[in-house]
């Protein structure tokens, strides 16, 4: 038996070390291009949201992760529009001792607190719109072969022993801390508990014999595919963060607990004294999902992307990536991390009575609507701060205004009585700016327009693959205020539709702005999947109109013909997205005149 502490560990001796050879480094792919690739290694994408723990209802933290995730993989089926080429996961994490103790507490049995939560978050998910191809659910039957199966991989490897472990453990983070982690406060009571330094949740000295993995043996390979692969921790300064947390000791790893102490969990196998460490039970439900143990789950491991929250990022990018090498596998492809939301710039506490329910927001704001404004204003590299004035500002002016104003003065009556996408003047406009003659309409800064617009379907998905889906909300939205600057500089209810003068022009620009919405419509899908399908319906796009490979803008100014040219408009379908301040909705009034 071996003494092993939170601090230091003492190994025994002629322990295996593990090479960075020992398993196949996930390629690098350049650029994405919008249309679907020819490598078929690439055809695939598996995107995961953490599963969430049951303890608690569920918040917009939460929620975030969630439409993180599904945004991303709404943007990979417009690139591969392949329904079999893109999985998506997410569920709920429901064994270990926080909530044995949260059931007992609130006087139920551990199922039936995991039934009723995680029925909460399925609930909210649907009605959020998130498009997950899987919910998974750590009490379920298959997650338990694949674990205990996972579990006897690493031990056939001879990176289990059983030894006597001993720190401090937090049960709400469900980890051992070590003592540079642990502080002094007082308690109501006035005496001195010792608790977490980063979450300030009590900590406990445990010592007990448990199984542990030679976490130890993995530094050295870690730090070696973090640094071959710079994008495989997005944004940089979580990648440069575990670099700085390998310069460290990396002790060996606490993976059971007694089944004395925690019996909500799997098993050892073997063993029915101890019961598998949460977090080890929790990470392999990615592999769980996608067919683990059998042989399908090899071809879509090396695609994975995981979205995960700054506050478990150890656990995904140490533990996780030593536990997959330990197995013979790579790393996840990629693990994408974003920071927390705090609402008036205090933490959400249960204490403090400011945590936000995400359903009442989805009922206030509408669902497009607070997935425009958790994606718009939610910034990975920071925290983001959610107060109700904030997101009716945001909505108001960019969906209601900008983008819903645009499409009702392009499509109002009085402005396009023929109810058509109109014909396109290359006179009035030709493709090359700074000629002159007595047709040409076209200014300077119309051909900044349709430089912008034409280059913007690129710009998102760049935006996209360096998990920057704030930045390409605000691309789209920038275009939005220069198609608006273009309908406002050229004025189309002032021009004559029975002039033979006015009448190519007036078609011209309404031609252009129907096109810019069309992109912005397309482009907008990922984030609001109804008001997308809205506004590209109205402009008489149909489903098969509606995918990036599909997204040619204004051909007509490139010499090819456009297919909308003279088609008719979709029905009327009412205001795009009503105003929430209905102080000023005289003005959405006024663009449908």
């Amino acid at each position: 038996m071996v003494q092993i502490s939170a601090l230091r560990l003492l190994r025994r001796p002629g322990t295996r070390g593990v090479s960075l050879l020992e398993y196949s480094t996930p390629r690098h792919y350049s650029s994405a291009p919008l249309r679907a690739r020819d490598d078929a290694r690439d055809a695939r994408a598996f995107f995961t949201t953490p599963i969430f723990y049951v303890n608690a209802a569920p918040h917009i933290g939460h929620l975030y992760s969630a439409l993180l995730a599904d945004a991303l993989c709404r943007h990979r089926r417009l690139r591969v529009p392949r329904a079999a080429a893109t999985r998506f996961s997410t569920g709920t994490d429901e064994h270990g001792l926080k909530i044995q103790q949260a059931a007992a507490a609130a006087g139920l049995a551990p199922t039936e607190l995991c039934d009723r939560v995680s029925a909460q978050f399925q609930q909210l998910f649907r009605e959020a719109g998130i498009s997950s191809t899987d919910f998974i659910r750590t009490t379920e039957v298959r997650h338990r072969i694949a674990v205990q199966h996972f579990w006897g991989l690493l031990k056939a490897r001879g990176l289990l022993y059983k030894g006597l472990y001993e720190g401090w453990y937090c049960a709400s983070e469900e980890c051992f801390l070590p003592e540079a982690k642990v502080t002094r406060q007082p308690s109501s009571s006035g005496n001195s508990c010792p608790v977490s330094l980063e979450s300030g949740h009590p900590v406990v000295w445990t010592k007990e014999e448990n199984y542990i993995f030679r976490l130890s043996q993995f530094r050295e390979p870690l730090q070696q595919w973090l640094r071959g692969d710079p994008q495989a921790i997005t944004p940089e300064p979580f990648h440069h963060a575990v670099l700085q947390w390998l310069e460290e000791e990396l002790p060996d790893l606490s993976v059971s607990r007694r089944s004395s102490h925690l019996h909500w969990g799997i098993p050892v196998p073997g063993d029915d004294s101890q019961t598998i460490y949460v977090w080890l039970d929790a990470l392999v439900n990615y592999l769980t999902v996608i067919g683990y143990p059998n042989a399908e789950f090899k071809s879509w491991w090396p695609t994975t992307s995981h979205i995960i929250g700054k506050d478990i990022l150890k656990f995904h990018a140490i533990y996780w990536p030593a536990l997959l090498l330990g197995a013979g596998m790579s790393p996840p492809h990629r693990i994408y991390v974003h920071s927390h939301w705090t609402v008036c710039g205090q933490k959400m506490s249960k204490s403090l009575g400011n945590v936000v329910d995400p359903r009442t927001c989805l009922d206030r704001y509408t669902v497009d609507g607070f997935r425009y404004f958790l994606l718009r204003q939610g910034v990975p590299n920071w925290d983001c701060d959610y107060y109700d004035e904030k997101v009716v500002k945001l909505l108001d002016s960019e969906l209601a205004d900008a983008l819903g104003g645009l499409l009702n003065r392009c499509t109002a009556n009085r402005i396009n009585p023929s109810g058509t996408y109109p014909v396109f003047c290359t006179t009035c406009f030709p493709s090359e700016p700074g000629l002159v003659g007595p047709s040409v309409r076209a200014q300077a800064e119309d051909y900044a327009l349709v430089n912008a617009v034409a280059t913007l379907p690129k710009q998102v998905a760049d935006h996209y693959d360096n998990f920057q889906i704030y930045k390409a909300l605000e691309a789209v939205s920038s275009c939005v205020r220069q198609t608006n600057g273009f309908v406002q500089r050229h004025a189309p209810w002032k021009l004559n539709w029975e002039s033979p003068v006015d009448a190519p022009w007036l078609g011209t620009v309404l031609h252009v702005a129907l096109e810019c919405l069309r992109v912005f419509g397309t482009l907008l899908q990922p984030v609001t999947p109804s008001l997308a399908d809205k506004l590209l319906s109205r402009l008489g796009v149909s489903a098969t109109e509606r995918g990036l490979g599909e997204l040619c803008f204004l051909p007509r100014f490139y010499g090819h013909p456009c297919p909308f040219e003279g088609r008719r408009l979709g029905p009327e379908t009412g205001l795009l997205f009503p105003r929430l301040d209905q102080s000023r909705a005289w003005l959405v009034k006024a663009h449908r005149t």
